[in-house]
């Protein structure tokens, strides 16, 4: 249980915040003491504008981590304006660094506001307050010593619900324990725990798979689905997300030695796909490669040829793999490339 709190407490992909600008600082009424000038004149400076609130992506943070205990964040006010046309400091904008793949939601609406999912992505989103005018701005033939000066204007606020959504070519789907992450550590760099017990993955990991000099993929392992899983079921259901950003999805299956009698590599097919669409319609669309793990085990071998028959009668091509010895892995991964040249981004 404490190993399950600290770990996915170390990846953090939901936060909501709140921010506020710098107000702007007030104009100055004063005059300048000079001999021979009555009152010597309005003298009294501008006020500095207030900070704004920017967010820039930061491609070395990977969680939200940052948000999990301070949730308010204050831009510097500007300075007031002072005597002897002195006028008020701006105040420093205040940049919110987050992870590539970011999305602010307004907590009001729950609409989207800005998603940074470009490595170069900034935004303001709150806009600093101006700094008021001093007298020096109000002198006129007939009010040659106006006492008048301006405030500074308030800078915007608001409420924020951060999401982060992590950006893969490829996505990694099946219930927990068919060999996801094992596969994404076979032909990544990645090192994800691998365990022989359910829900080992308890947060996504990304990897880059390389098949040749100018032919990388990012491959996201998305923790293991299960039936419910879009109404809060399981570990998986949120991390749904991620999958939101994939471009191709690897469905990977596996003959179950589960004693539910309801699981089998078609049931689980049908059951992770009601789930995708029942989180999001659209994730019907992204194209999937549908994959039998463990081809290396007996059982597996003995049904291989039966369930490719139960698959192709229903218009889909099921590929055999071994993700612990390697066997058609690199079959998969250029069936990937292919899907992904063909797949608009």
């Amino acid at each position: 249980s404490c190993y399950l709190k600290s770990r996915i407490m170390h990846f953090v992909d939901y936060a909501k915040i709140a921010v506020k600008a710098g107000n702007g600082g007030n104009g100055c009424a004063a005059f300048r003491r000079e001999a021979h000038m009555p009152k010597g004149g309005p003298s009294g400076g501008d006020g500095g504008d207030g900070g704004s609130i920017v967010f820039e992506v930061d491609q070395q943070l990977t969680t939200l981590m940052d948000f999990r205990f301070k949730k308010k964040f204050n831009a510097e006010r500007g300075e007031d304006g002072r005597g002897k046309d002195q006028y008020g400091k701006n105040g420093d904008d205040l940049v919110i660094k987050v992870p590539l793949g970011t999305v602010l939601y307004g907590l009001e609406d729950d609409e989207v506001i800005c998603d940074l999912s470009d490595k170069e992505d900034r935004f303001t989103i709150c806009k600093g307050g101006e700094g008021g005018r001093g007298n020096i701005h109000f002198k006129s033939p007939w009010d040659q010593a106006p006492i008048k000066a301006e405030k500074g204007t308030l800078g915007e606020n608001i409420e924020l619900r951060l999401e982060l959504k992590l950006l893969a070519d490829v996505g990694l789907l099946g219930y927990p324990s068919v060999g996801k992450s094992t596969f994404i550590s076979s032909v990544t760099r990645a090192k994800p725990k691998i365990g022989d017990y359910p829900f080992t993955t308890l947060i996504p990991n990304l990897g880059v798979a390389r098949l040749g000099p100018e032919r990388e993929m990012v491959i996201a392992d998305i923790p293991g689905l299960i039936e419910g899983a879009a109404d809060g079921a399981g570990l998986g259901h949120q991390f749904l997300r991620h999958v939101e950003r994939t471009r191709v999805l690897i469905h990977i299956l596996e003959i179950s030695d589960s004693t539910d009698p309801n699981r089998d590599p078609w049931s689980d097919y049908n059951k992770i796909n009601k789930e995708l669409v029942k989180y999001a319609p659209h994730l019907s669309e992204k194209p999937q490669i549908v994959v039998l793990n463990k081809i290396d085990l007996p059982e597996t071998q003995a049904f291989s040829a039966e369930l490719k028959d139960q698959f192709k009668a229903n218009g889909i091509e099921l590929l055999a793999m071994s993700s612990y010895t390697k066997e058609n892995v690199t079959d998969v991964l250029n069936r990937c490339w292919k899907l992904l040249e063909n797949v608009s981004d």
